[in-house]
């Protein structure tokens, strides 16, 4: 937990910029750990949140980054973090030389490229530090990190995360961090749409969905999404978000938009977006990845695969 005993180093001063279904758990984390706050969002709601654990809010990002050590960002998109940290009354106009912006969105390497050389030439450091896991481990400060920035800015932020998550990844200099999410993210998300059509068609055959369930889990064919998450979200009809449809979409776009830039191929990815595409067209972008299945099963007039409740 952070200290202003005697002789220690002076405790910085956290700003939070982005109080979504991410955000919002990871502040109030580090407010729970000690840290001392200031946060900003566009839903009054979220900083009154916050507001009750002791953290001061800022009705501008301006203020935000003036009164801050360290500014960190959790946002949508790659379009909302440009403006925030670039525009002309944003974070790198108004913080001070010598403070380090740290962004956890998933957004494209070339624009954390770019906004870390114009943080640069001000005297302000960069941290990419996007986040693995769903909105539940961030409930329970159980998130994983993958970052990119040097020895000493990994060092700098690293009580941060480790107040915010369980895992976290040095995975190189900056932009290293957001690259190894694209992977990462690449087959998750890939996987949910490979496992919808594997039990799509289990399904269509008639087999039983728990020993089907129990064949896949004892060879090389299980993955993750379908041993880990699919149980706990849509094989019990639970397809409320911990990670949207319309969020994977996002990322695949990221991914295969990142791919072209550095002339790598991946129809794998283009196919699985395009089938995300379709999940979006017929109402379930703001479901949980997991429901890709139920979209599936729905287009097809299969059954939905449900285990059986215990």
């Amino acid at each position: 937990m952070p200290s202003t005993t005697k002789g220690e180093k002076r405790m910085e001063q956290v700003g939070f910029i982005g109080l979504g279904r991410m955000g919002r758990p990871m502040a109030s984390n580090l407010c729970r750990k000690g840290f001392r706050l200031t946060v900003n969002d566009i839903n009054p709601q979220a900083v009154a949140e916050l507001e009750l654990l002791q953290a001061g809010s800022a009705a501008t990002v301006a203020e935000v980054a003036q009164k801050s050590d360290i500014i960190v960002t959790m946002l949508p998109n790659s379009a909302v973090v440009d403006d925030v940290v670039s525009r002309a009354d944003g974070i790198i106009a108004s913080a001070r030389p010598g403070s380090l912006i740290l962004d956890m969105s998933t957004i494209d390497p070339e624009t954390t490229d770019r906004l870390a050389k114009a943080a640069a030439a001000r005297g302000i450091a960069f941290v990419d530090a996007p986040v693995g896991r769903l909105a539940a481990h961030a409930d329970r400060g159980e998130s994983l990190f993958m970052v990119g920035g040097s020895v000493r800015d990994f060092e700098r932020v690293k009580p941060l995360l480790e107040a915010m998550g369980t895992t976290i990844y040095h995975c190189g200099e900056v932009g290293s961090g957001t690259r190894t999410k694209l992977v990462n993210n690449f087959l998750a998300v890939s996987s949910c749409q490979m496992n919808a059509e594997a039990l799509a068609l289990s399904q269509r055959f008639g087999l039983d969905l728990e020993r089907t369930l129990d064949v896949l889990y004892g060879t090389t064919a299980v993955n993750g999404q379908l041993k880990i998450n699919w149980p706990n979200k849509v094989l019990i009809g639970d397809i409320e978000p911990g990670f949207t449809i319309d969020l994977a979409h996002k990322d695949l776009t990221l991914i295969i938009d990142a791919a072209n830039a550095a002339r790598v191929p991946m129809p794998m990815a283009a196919a699985a977006r395009e089938a995300f595409s379709t999940a979006r067209a017929r109402g379930f972008g703001d479901k949980d990845f997991s429901a890709m299945v139920d979209s599936l099963c729905d287009l097809a007039g299969i059954e939905k695969p449900r285990l059986p409740k215990k």
